[in-house]
């Protein structure tokens, strides 16, 4: 399981949850950050300091907040 980035960090580029990663799982793509699935511990740090409240774990997104988890997986696909 993994946290997601969801619709409200789009244009938002504020990258406090970058800084408190431990394990360095979050990039920055061209619109928003993403979590990548394989390396996120699950530890919560990143939301606890989200200024805009878009990160959750993937068992709390909303059915249109799946998407995201799909994005955020191809984001790192194609790395």
């Amino acid at each position: 399981m993994a946290y997601v980035i969801t619709a409200p960090c789009i244009g938002e580029k504020f990258g406090e949850c970058v800084d408190v990663c431990p394990v360095d799982c979050i990039e920055e793509g061209e619109e928003m950050f993403f979590i990548d699935p394989d390396i996120c511990i699950d530890c919560g740090a990143c939301q606890a300091v989200c200024p805009v409240e878009a990160i959750y774990h993937e068992e709390e997104l909303l059915p249109e907040d799946n998407i995201y988890m799909e994005k955020a997986k191809e984001f790192y696909a194609n790395r």
